[in-house]
């Protein structure tokens, strides 16, 4: 079987084609290219869709983690907690605004923080912490809130990986996440479970003050034309990419249902497999498969992968180096192992998951990782 992929954006297209081409060429004889009618309206939308007051559309998911985090005001030198196991965006932006990252930790079985890993790095600097909702898998936000509360700590959700996921908190009440923590940072990057077809983020918060001055963080600082009361950055998400996310946005739900069907299909499949560890469905947390990580328990996972790569089937490790052994961050950190990440960064492999995954490839799939011996 020839040219499977790990995300079937083509695929995902031809099925909208014709909204999106009519959205697209409806922005362009408009030539309202920023801002506008389009950008407004996803906003709304997504509002309505999070349950979430405000919503800040940005350029990428790394400017609304950066964007966030210069609204907080918080001061050089003071400390945010993030998981070692992430995506180097998440630390990358604390970095760059000479905040320290303090890496710590993460779960074996949902690859997530928690919140004993984050009392475990309390101390009066740290101000603010990062819980990463990994692969579309939730952090448990009702005790990571009331836990951040009683501590006087900012929570900056990074939900990149997960919109559409949600937690029941013990009352019954639902939570969309993103709009739980202070503030909650997506990207919309096409592989996303809601993807644009080029660059684009939002930044969500509950908060109107904090709304206020996110959006003159994003918009050069300022509070109207031309006066500028912060020092800002340009970040702003373009008309074409937002009505392309008005269009997805309707089909989420049956988008992030359709990645659950083939991580189902993968679950069953490989029920019997005593070196393949599938991924946790935590009680909390409603997954939605950004990507479907599993964990090869036996050693051998870079031979699987080796066997993968002849058998032509798409493959990834997120993430093949914990944060702290990357050069980038050197001089931010003195953590020299953390147990969980080390062996979680040589134990997981993805496998392809997407909206268009027919039968035949799920089979085909399976058939090839149960072969490898």
């Amino acid at each position: 079987m020839k040219n499977l992929q790990m995300v079937d954006l083509k695929g995902q297209y031809t099925h909208i084609k014709d909204e999106i081409d009519q959205a697209i060429s409806e922005v362009i004889d408009s030539t309202r290219y920023i801002g506008g009618p389009h950008v407004s309206g996803l906003a709304q939308e997504l509002q309505d869709y999070l349950n979430c007051k405000h919503v800040i559309p940005c350029a990428n998911g790394t400017d609304a983690l950066q964007v966030a985090f210069m609204a907080l005001g918080l001061e050089p030198g003071d400390e945010v907690v993030v998981p070692a196991f992430t995506y180097v965006a998440t630390a990358e932006v604390i970095a760059l605004l000479r905040l320290k990252p303090v890496m710590v930790d993460v779960d074996l079985d949902s690859y997530n923080m928690t919140v004993e890993h984050l009392e475990s790095a309390m101390n009066p600097r740290v101000k603010a912490v990062v819980p990463v909702h990994l692969f579309g898998q939730g952090v448990e936000m009702e005790a990571m809130m009331a836990f951040a509360k009683k501590h006087g700590i900012h929570v900056v959700e990074d939900s990149a990986q997960a919109i559409g996921s949600s937690q029941v908190y013990q009352d019954g009440s639902k939570h969309m996440y993103g709009a739980i923590g202070d503030v909650g940072c997506t990207s919309f990057f096409p592989s996303k479970n809601l993807g644009c077809y080029g660059d684009g983020g939002a930044i969500f918060t509950q908060s109107t003050d904090l709304y206020e001055k996110i959006k003159m963080v994003a918009n050069h600082g300022q509070s109207r034309r031309y006066y500028h009361d912060v020092i800002g950055v340009n970040s702003r998400l373009d008309a074409i990419q937002a009505a392309i996310l008005r269009i997805k946005l309707k089909r989420l739900g049956q988008y992030n249902q359709a990645r659950r069907k083939v991580a189902d299909h993968y679950d069953q499949s490989f029920a019997d497999v005593d070196w393949i560890t599938t991924p946790l469905r935590s009680g909390h947390s409603d997954h939605v498969f950004h990507q479907y990580v599993m964990r090869i328990t036996n050693g051998r996972r870079d031979d699987l992968m080796k066997y993968l790569a002849e058998k032509e089937i798409p493959h990834n490790v997120y993430y093949p180096v914990p944060l702290y052994k990357q050069k980038a961050f050197a001089s931010f950190t003195d953590v020299r192992e953390l147990p969980v990440t080390e062996k979680l960064c040589k134990e997981v492999i993805a496998l392809p998951i997407h909206t268009e995954m027919t039968q035949e490839i799920m089979d085909h799939i399976v058939s090839v990782v149960k072969s490898f011996s």
